[in-house]
């Protein structure tokens, strides 16, 4: 379960929590105590209490390595699933997804695939939330579709696209100000573009009240945004 948001922003807002965080963040393996404290040049008594207080908000996550029956285990820390990672992913997750993009692309799979794929993640993705039962429940087709976009955009926002929402007529605009897959999407925007693409339509058609009338990849006029109207 993600950690409440006021406990998070409560966590990160001392200045050594804050940095011992991006110290794990940035690590592309879990890191115990000493380790921590020797990277930021603090006592290890400085540090535990601050790694104590981040595991009991859901921001870490501990593992504990026991080195046979002499001496204290070690406890060795790493971000929660749930935790925003801040854009410090481990240094093998960029190199990884540039390999599988690579094996996507050398493999043949093009753009209905991308979509395909984004699509069951997106199904994945509303499945978690609780719009779509709220959306059962509603009669008036204009709060049906305003729950469907307010689900729709705190997605996007976890992920770290930083939407804004804007009203052109026929419906509503959902821009892209930034994107946390960027490097990829130049180097393939017809993969990685449709893959969100994808997310994107299977988000809202399993939450339903919404529907996805045009999406802009990197390759299009209007590109970064998806315009949505009801259904």
């Amino acid at each position: 379960m993600a950690a409440p948001r006021l406990d998070v922003l409560k966590a990160l807002g001392d200045n050594t929590r804050y940095a011992i965080y991006l110290e794990i963040a940035r690590s592309a393996v879990p890191l115990s105590t000493t380790a921590v404290a020797d990277a930021l040049d603090l006592h290890p008594n400085t540090v535990r209490p601050h790694l104590e207080r981040m595991r009991e908000v859901g921001l870490l996550q501990v593992e504990t390595e026991r080195r046979g029956e002499v001496g204290r285990p070690q406890h060795r820390y790493s971000l929660a699933p749930d935790a925003p990672s801040l854009g410090f992913e481990p240094p093998a997750m960029p190199l990884m997804a540039r390999m599988l993009l690579g094996v996507a692309a050398a493999s043949g799979a093009g753009r209905e695939e991308a979509v395909e794929i984004g699509r069951q993640f997106g199904r994945a993705a509303a499945a978690a939330v609780e719009a779509a039962g709220v959306v059962a429940e509603l009669d008036d087709p204009e709060d049906r579709t305003a729950v469907c976009i307010a689900a729709l955009v705190d997605e996007l926002a976890a992920v770290g696209f930083d939407p804004a929402v804007a009203d052109d007529g026929d419906g509503v605009v959902v821009a892209f100000t930034r994107c946390p897959f960027a490097d990829l999407a130049e180097a393939n925007p017809g993969l990685v573009c449709n893959l969100h693409r994808g997310i994107v339509e299977g988000f809202v058609t399993a939450v339903g009240g919404a529907g996805v009338a045009r999406f802009g990849t990197l390759l299009d006029r209007a590109p970064c945004q998806v315009a949505l109207t009801p259904r």
